[in-house]
């Protein structure tokens, strides 16, 4: 079957939303750090939107820091791919034309420089995943002790990570006379601008501290949150839509109707009239961020580790079950007094606009896929509103059962003795701590040390660990099935 291409658009289904505009004649202003699946169903079509409405100054260079596999994808297809959107309702098609191409960072690190670098280029925006901006996730300090960090910190010459590749295409951009690009960061990290900015100033100094006072000066590292649920396309996926649409799309992403991005309205440059296109923009990210992460992406980490334990495969599976939606809404009564909502969040419309989005049966988001990484997601997910309900003295019982649903992942086998591989940064490290543990005590009191996941002051926190300590012998006594039955 031949691949979808700028020659094969035009045989598509006639209800398949094509870009509509001259791809030649766009400007690239815009580079993407991580073009993986989340960037393809979330900001690209931002900004194919808004060149779809004129604007074609929005075009966008992709870059892969680690693999080829995004660009083998793209670069047989003119860079065009299809975004499948899904609800009960049916599916809609659109295939987005903003991306223009895809640099593979390790095989020519000059080339992305260039790129960051360039005139045209106005924003670089990143999805890296949280572990991939290599910070300690309590303090938000670069981890000096990494290898690829150290190796940027001796030289820019051929950056490794994603922090090194714009500080050194800063620092080129200030030898050329070239203005700062504005840097968004687009991962569920607390204040990522911040984050973001703290490791390009503080890899900046470390080469030239006039380069970071420029930098500190003159550049923009704006908060953001985005929002959308993109589960993992599958080749079950990719061959059902080929034999629909008649044509193959390696790089089809699927997702969900609901979108936002909210922004914090601060660039360094010329930026796109995003408000006309549904993006929010506004002088105070943080309450939104918060919601999010506290609501949506709490809720989501409790239910893939829960889940994954009791063998349920999907986040609608998960809430499908009497027990499972009782304990999200648990989990819900316990994070939304830590909130400090917005003007324009009504709380109890969001919580019942999440668990429409959850029961969604046609995203299949497995809870596997959302396990992943949660040394670097549990302090923004769970840990901080921990801190905030221990504060205010009230209770932590659906809160510490998640945690506790975690440690108990660390073994890497489910309750019907199916081993898994847990896909974390900090695998080896959790599971030896696991296994040395004879009892539910002291795998809390032993996971508890790891001061890169949870910070001193709750790890010493004595209702802190009774609490865990409490819902993991639930969990070894009952199973995670019997425990969300017999409730949080």
């Amino acid at each position: 079957m031949r691949r979808l291409s700028e020659a094969t658009l035009g045989d598509l289904p006639a209800d398949v939303e094509r870009p509509g505009y001259d791809r030649a004649g766009l400007t690239r202003g815009v580079v993407h750090l991580g073009v993986g699946a989340f960037h393809r169903a979330h900001q690209a079509v931002v900004f194919d939107e808004l060149i779809r409405r004129g604007d074609t100054r929005w075009g966008i260079t992709g870059a892969s820091l680690r693999s080829p596999a995004v660009r083998e994808q793209l670069q047989p297809q003119d860079g065009l791919y299809t975004v499948l959107v899904r609800d009960a309702a049916g599916t809609r098609a659109r295939v987005i034309g903003a991306l223009s191409g895809v640099l593979v960072a390790p095989e020519n690190p000059t080339a992305l420089i260039e790129a960051l670098a360039a005139p045209a280029t106005e924003i670089v925006t990143l999805t890296v995943t949280e572990k991939g901006y290599l910070l300690d996730p309590a303090s938000g300090a670069l981890l000096a002790d990494d290898p690829q960090v150290a190796a940027d910190l001796v030289s820019l010459a051929a950056p490794q990570t994603a922090a090194g590749f714009l500080t050194a295409a800063l620092r080129l951009r200030r030898d050329r006379g070239l203005a700062p690009f504005t840097a968004i960061s687009c991962d569920n990290l607390p204040g990522n601008g911040a984050r973001l900015r703290g490791a390009v100033l503080a890899l900046a100094a470390a080469h030239d501290p006039r380069l970071a006072d420029w930098i500190a000066e003159r550049g923009a590292f704006p908060q953001t949150m985005v929002d959308r649920i993109v589960p993992a396309t599958s080749e079950a996926d990719i061959d059902a839509w080929a034999r629909q649409s008649g044509r193959e799309d390696r790089a089809l992403v699927k997702t969900e109707p609901f979108s936002q991005w909210v922004i914090e309205d601060r660039f360094a440059g010329a930026r796109p009239d995003f408000a006309a296109v549904g993006v929010q923009m506004t002088a105070d990210v943080a309450p939104w961020e918060a919601a999010k992460l506290r609501l949506l992406n709490g809720a989501h980490s409790a239910i893939a580790y829960l889940g994954g334990l009791a063998g349920i495969d999907f986040v609608h599976e998960f809430v499908g079950l009497a027990e499972g939606r009782g304990f999200v809404e648990r989990l819900w009564d316990e994070a939304a007094p830590t909130l400090t909502p917005p003007p324009g969040l009504d709380v109890p419309a969001y919580r019942a606009q999440l668990m429409a989005r959850f029961a969604n049966p046609a995203l299949q988001h497995r809870t596997r896929q959302i396990a992943m990484d949660g040394s670097q997601k549990l302090p923004q997910r769970l840990l901080a509103t921990i801190a905030a309900r221990l504060d205010q003295g009230r209770p932590i019982a659906a809160l510490a059962l998640a945690v506790a649903a975690w440690m108990r992942w660390q073994r890497g086998r489910d309750e019907a003795g199916r081993a898994f591989a847990v896909d974390d940064p900090l695998a080896s490290t959790t599971a030896r701590l696991a296994a040395g543990a004879r009892s539910p005590a002291e795998t809390v009191a032993a996971l508890v040390s790891l001061d890169a996941i949870f910070p001193p002051r709750l790890a010493a926190d004595a209702a802190f660990r009774e609490a865990v300590t409490r819902q993991l012998e639930r969990l070894v006594r009952q199973g995670a099935r019997g425990v969300l039955t017999a409730g949080a």
